[in-house]
């Protein structure tokens, strides 16, 4: 099989730091908040070199907790419904990262194409060509990050009983070229985003230097973005107040709450479509979509 072009391989490859992954980050609600629980730990599994200058400064010499360090696998899990921000925090986290450790970056986002067409060794082939373009970049100075978004297409239980002999065959090689990445150092992260946790083969799920679960926005939250997004229509505070219980978990007796992508790409454009092009967009607006559509299902289940 020939090798593929890298625009074939990944769907975003963007030097790194990127003013436009920084906005969206300013945007993304509760980022500021996540990152700063995160941060510290997605140092240590990136700055080895900074790791071991801690120790000699204040040890004077290399002690046994830099090795252990060192022997972690540069492995991020995100996990969580479709539309609480999993895979816009991977991205927003890879260049606040690039941003505090100074260093030149890349980002890459793997292609669903990655998964192949289920010929023999296909996917294996794509998966191996991937990694190997991460960490020709990396070289011996610069970062890497490598997002795969639906991890669970890639790295499903192969104990399960529809486990295919190729899907094996392609967790392994996942499975193999993070073990292989352990060898750079630090130079290279890879963010595993998935809806279905469960699915994950509990090999990958042992490598992971941190999991890191996302829950749908709470009440304070949605009232965070609310705010955000609909700034200068001019609604009065009980709108805004009535949106937040409308798009609860315990609204009309529905046991979920809207996710950030509900109300972004589902309630905010249907509500302004009942405005344009003739008026401003009304609370009847907001407040009859909320009223009319359902949240997304929960898909963080084994099928």
């Amino acid at each position: 099989m020939d090798n593929v072009t890298s625009s074939e391989l990944f769907e975003l490859e963007v030097g790194l730091p990127d003013d436009r992954l920084e906005g969206r980050g300013r945007r993304l609600i509760g980022f500021p908040e996540r990152y700063e629980r995160l941060r510290r730990e997605l140092r240590l599994l990136l700055d080895l070199e900074g790791v071991e200058a801690w120790s000699k400064k204040l040890y004077g010499r290399r002690v046994p907790l830099v090795d252990v360090a060192a022997d972690r696998y540069p492995l991020v899990i995100f996990h969580g419904d479709v539309g609480t921000g999993k895979t816009e925090t991977a991205e927003a986290a890879s260049d606040a990262l690039a941003r505090e450790l100074d260093r030149e970056a890349r980002l890459f986002k793997l292609s669903t194409r990655v998964r192949g067409s289920g010929n023999v060794g296909q996917m294996s082939m794509l998966i191996n060509q991937a990694f190997e373009v991460v960490t020709k970049e990396a070289g011996k100075k610069k970062l890497s990050f490598l997002i795969i978004d639906e991890a669970d297409s890639l790295a499903a239980n192969r104990s399960g009983d529809r486990s295919h002999h190729e899907d094996k065959v392609a967790v392994n090689t996942l499975i193999q070229k993070i073990d292989d990445v352990r060898g750079f150092g630090g130079r290279v992260l890879v963010f595993l985003c998935t809806n279905r946790f469960e699915a994950l083969d509990p090999a990958m799920v042992r490598r992971a230097g941190r999991v890191e679960r996302f829950d749908r926005p709470d009440d304070g939250e949605r009232e965070q973005l609310l705010r955000l997004d609909l700034d200068g229509l001019g609604l009065p505070e009980k709108t805004l107040r009535d949106l937040v219980r409308l798009t609860g978990p315990d609204a009309n007796g529905r046991p979920l709450g809207f996710t950030h992508s509900d109300l972004r790409t589902r309630l905010f454009p249907e509500a302004l479509a009942r405005a344009f092009p003739d008026r401003k967009v009304e609370s009847k607006d907001l407040l009859e979509t909320a009223r009319s559509i359902q949240p997304s299902p929960s898909l963080n289940i084994v099928s």
